[in-house]
């Protein structure tokens, strides 16, 4: 696809992924407008929002913006395909000469676009926003730290520590994304695995401006899990490790007690307490194993079955397809 060009200028598109977000998008939208105009005055833009299904007005304010410039655009979704399928979608749907991914709630910073156009006009394919810190909970940003350590340290593939997909994406990267074809997408390990050549920027998360987050403890488990399955091989290996441990373990307790039993062959009484322990144990290491390892059978399940990303049921302000051969 190719960009709209009817002032000869870069285009610059920005993707925001929706959800419940009917008291952001309008300001959001806004405040994006106003960026271009005041610090990118010699650049287009198209605004492209992808909605996941709100169940509140979120639509009705995209149809209203929408129809009051033809610069912002917005896909709906049939139904709600979860949080990484969504924006991955919307990425290939973009037809600037770059494209920012950033969130609808003003956690990632309006004033962070103008940056990465800076260090994309550089020559950075890539420009990844990376938090230092946050103005969330402060148990969940320690928590969220841990997760990005251990990732990275079992992960085969460099992984980018506080990086949430928040960031300036190059047209040629956002072509590797249409052809990769990958029916269960991380995006931040694709853009640590197989992106081009990429910097940072670094920023504070500031808080939601409006609403609820639709994270949840599930959300976030399903996020860690694709991360784990899709980059690390930690869990296969750490059952391995575990069983064979506990087996030689074992067979030396096994040892002791058959010297205890010949030592002191009418004195010596054990019970049945260590083996009633001895076999919860197990079967509790048994049962963790095994859903470790039905992770990645349902991981493997999913590419398998190669499902759309997205199903479309509108979209708004997109020109069609004689429209696109044209450009």
């Amino acid at each position: 696809m190719k960009a709209e060009r009817k002032t000869g200028l870069k285009t610059v598109s920005i993707l925001i992924p929706t959800y419940n977000e009917e008291e952001n998008v309008i300001p959001l939208s806004e405040e994006i407008q106003k960026e271009f105009h005041t610090k990118l005055s010699g650049y287009d833009y198209e605004i492209v929002f992808i909605d996941n299904d709100s169940r509140d007005s979120t639509r009705e304010k995209l149809r209203e913006i929408c129809k009051e410039n033809k610069r912002i655009r917005a896909i709906f979704n049939a139904k709600n395909f979860g949080q990484f399928n969504s924006p991955y979608y919307g990425l290939q749907q973009t037809q600037g000469d770059c494209t920012i991914l950033m969130c609808a709630d003003f956690q990632d910073p309006v004033d962070m676009i103008s940056r990465f156009v800076e260090e994309w006009e550089k020559g950075y394919k890539i420009v990844v926003a990376q938090k230092t810190s946050s103005k969330e909970n402060r148990v969940m940003y320690f928590l969220r730290s841990c997760y990005y350590k251990i990732i990275k340290r079992f992960s085969d593939v460099e992984q980018i520590e506080h990086f949430t997909g928040f960031g300036l994406y190059d047209r040629d990267f956002i072509e590797v994304l249409r052809n990769l074809k990958d029916p269960t997408p991380f995006l931040r390990g694709i853009v640590a695995e197989l992106g081009f050549r990429r910097t940072s920027v670094t920023y504070e998360q500031q808080k939601r401006r409006a609403g609820k987050t639709s994270n949840n403890f599930m959300r976030l488990y399903d996020a860690a899990m694709l991360s784990v399955t899709s980059y690390t091989k930690i869990g296969l290996r750490l059952a391995t490790f575990v069983g064979f441990a506990i087996s030689m373990g074992s067979v030396a307790i096994a040892l002791v007690y058959l010297v205890l039993k010949l030592l002191y062959w009418d004195s010596f009484v054990a019970g049945t307490a260590p083996i009633l322990v001895g076999m919860f144990f197990l079967g509790a290491v048994q049962l963790i194993f095994m859903g470790i390892m039905g992770e990645y059978i349902l991981s493997i399940n999913q590419r398998v079955m190669n499902r759309p990303l997205v199903i479309e049921e509108e979209r708004l302000n997109f020109p069609d397809e004689k429209e696109r051969e044209r450009q």
